[in-house]
């Protein structure tokens, strides 16, 4: 059964359907009150995500200019879609070329490798064998829920081994945390210190993997502290050092300690939480002051320094679309509309594969298209 949109929900509706498909902005043109005008629109989002970014044989190919490089984060993404979007036709071949491409023929056996493309030889394969478990945990999720979804327990047989492989090779307890989920399985850990960042860790989707191991809920708790010490004034860093007593900025990268282009995912995972998930009334809390901070400046910064929140640079368009779940969660209705407003003046470019990837789990969240139960079981079509 479908459930009755929320007067803020039937308000972004109600906003959003004035923008015309002509705008270039397809995945927020959906004010219909039907499914089967909503599963129509949600197919033509799809299609036009995969013809943008997904080669026939299922491999994900990134905007990153001559390169063509292939991230396991896309991968994962667009099997999350393609499972959102009921298309098993593309998930089996994203799923496959992920499997013989990035995990050396076996996921069950293999954490994919996180980068793949052309290498100085011109010959094409893995170009950094190290994992991402951004990336891993994304796709160990997919894979269960599509098992549960679809009747094929095939999927949830490999969802249950690659999530049992990412706590042995990326999780570790560290003192002050528990048990917690490493950016990847090699060079994250330092004389005594750790590397780790927010972004990495979406609550709904560790705590649906509790429900096959009540490991991954304490990965969830120590994830929660992660997002906690990553953001001192409530706004989150793209990455953090924890020595086991207190969290220090990390100079290194393009943020230089700041939050940008990782940290803006927190927002968008935080939105996408049930209103019944453990640890979300808390969450929205401690990022409220993204909302006063996008409020005053009218467009999310592209950074921000948590500590000092300086910021600089305007962040792109895909930034806004991210945030739109998260200021309805918190019922900032003032600058859910400034938002949606820059979106219609300036569309997520379609050919921008992060900022589309954004806007996808964004956009079809709003949609109703899927949504999270209070643990984070998946929900399609709205429906629970």
């Amino acid at each position: 059964m479908m459930r009755p949109a929320s007067p803020l929900r039937r308000s972004c509706l109600q906003t959003l359907s004035m923008v015309s498909v002509a705008t270039l902005w397809p995945l927020y043109t959906w004010a219909a009150p039907s499914k089967n005008q909503k599963d129509k629109l949600q197919s033509h989002a799809w299609k036009a995500f995969e013809a943008q970014f997904i080669q026939k044989d299922g491999r994900v190919v990134s905007d990153d200019g001559a390169r063509n490089q292939t991230y396991s984060e896309g991968q994962a993404y667009a099997l999350f879609f393609a499972l959102i979007s009921e298309d098993r036709s593309a998930f089996e071949r994203i799923l496959a070329w992920t499997e013989n491409n990035l995990c050396q023929g076996d996921i069950a056996s293999h954490l994919p490798a996180w980068l793949w493309g052309q290498r100085e030889d011109q010959q094409w394969g893995v170009l950094d064998p190290n994992s991402a478990s951004d990336a891993d945990v994304w796709i160990a999720y997919t894979l269960m829920e599509a098992g549960r979804l679809w009747n094929q327990r095939a999927y949830t047989a490999i969802g249950k081994a690659l999530s049992q492989r990412i706590l042995d090779k990326e999780c570790v307890v560290i003192p002050g945390l528990g048990l917690s989920l490493l950016p990847g399985s090699v060079g994250f850990v330092s004389d005594g210190r750790y590397k780790l960042n927010a972004s990495y860790s979406p609550l709904q989707v560790l705590q649906a993997l509790g429900s096959i191991d009540p490991a991954w809920l304490s990965v969830a708790q120590s994830s929660m502290k992660v997002i906690t010490g990553s953001s001192p004034r409530g706004i989150c860093a793209d990455w953090i050092w924890f020595d086991g007593q207190r969290f220090s900025q990390d100079p290194q990268g393009e943020a230089q300690g700041r939050g940008g282009y990782n940290a803006i995912r927190v927002y968008l995972w935080a939105g996408l939480l049930n209103v019944q998930a453990p640890l979300r009334t808390q969450l929205i809390k401690q990022l409220a002051p993204m909302a006063h901070q996008v409020q005053e400046a009218g467009i999310p910064p592209e950074f921000i320094d948590p500590w000092t929140l300086q910021t600089q640079g305007e962040g792109p368009p895909g930034f806004s679309a991210a945030l739109l779940p998260f200021l309805q969660a918190s019922n900032d209705t003032q600058v859910l509309h400034q938002q949606m407003q820059r979106l219609q003046k300036y569309p997520v470019p379609p050919t921008s594969y992060y900022q589309q990837c954004l806007d996808f789990f964004s956009a079809a969240w709003l949609r109703g298209s899927y949504s999270f139960g209070p643990q984070g079981q998946l929900r399609l079509g709205g429906e629970g």
